[in-house]
């Protein structure tokens, strides 16, 4: 279930761009606050006490790592990881700094999964509104629909790949604190962008604050 779940979610997002082609933002956007607190909280609640039960005096240094691993990653990316997205411009072949910063984000997410079923369901949720996101805006900008393929079969497959690596690697199980620690800064990062992002003007509403409670509690309770 660790392996299938972050991987079904980005090729039914693909599949839902696709074929629904969904035009409403203030749906998706609601499901990002949602992701983005549910995935918060998953974090906050189970991921950082484990590792610093355990951890080392200095792991607190790799979590701000992670966050400062994924600003850089943004610069190439420009925000995909949270659905930050924009222009029409047409593309005639993949957008290769985009494709590996996210392929690298999405790996380094499965490596906690070999020990955190719940995050599974986590990294699904979030994965599946960028799916839908990211397929749309390569639909928009002309992508040739076999490099849309390659480009979302390729980010399904890097959160699995991750926590493959991670089941079977002694060298990586080694360092799997550290590891995890970088991976929390990752999702401190992207998790509260997705938060603040997900209203126009950073505004909250009604049903913005209703999706995050909603994200929290399901978090508090799994």
């Amino acid at each position: 279930m660790n392996y299938l779940l972050p991987l079904l979610s980005v090729l039914i997002g693909y599949s839902i761009a696709l074929v629904l082609k969904p035009k409403n933002k203030t749906n998706l956007k609601l499901l990002l606050a949602f992701s983005g607190s549910f995935l918060l909280s998953l974090t906050v609640m189970h991921l950082l006490p484990e590792i610093y039960e355990s951890a080392k005096p200095s792991i607190g240094l790799f979590i701000m790592l992670g966050i400062l691993f994924q600003i850089i990653l943004e610069f190439f990316s420009k925000g995909a990881e949270h659905g930050h997205v924009h222009g029409h411009a047409i593309m005639t072949q993949i957008p290769w700094l985009l494709f590996i910063s996210l392929c690298i984000h999405a790996f380094l997410e499965g490596f906690p999964l070999s020990h955190h079923n719940d995050l599974a369901i986590g990294i699904a949720i979030h994965h599946l509104p960028i799916a839908i996101i990211l397929t749309t805006f390569f639909i928009n900008s002309s992508l040739n629909k076999k490099a849309i393929f390659f480009f979302m079969v390729t980010f399904a497959i890097m959160t699995p790949l991750g926590t493959v690596l991670s089941d079977y690697s002694p060298i990586l199980n080694d360092y799997y604190t550290e590891i995890t620690a970088v991976v929390i800064g990752i999702l401190f990062h992207i998790s509260s962008t997705i938060i603040f992002e997900s209203s126009e003007g950073h505004k909250f509403n009604i049903a913005k604050v209703s999706m995050i409670v909603i994200g929290i509690a399901l978090a508090y309770f799994i």
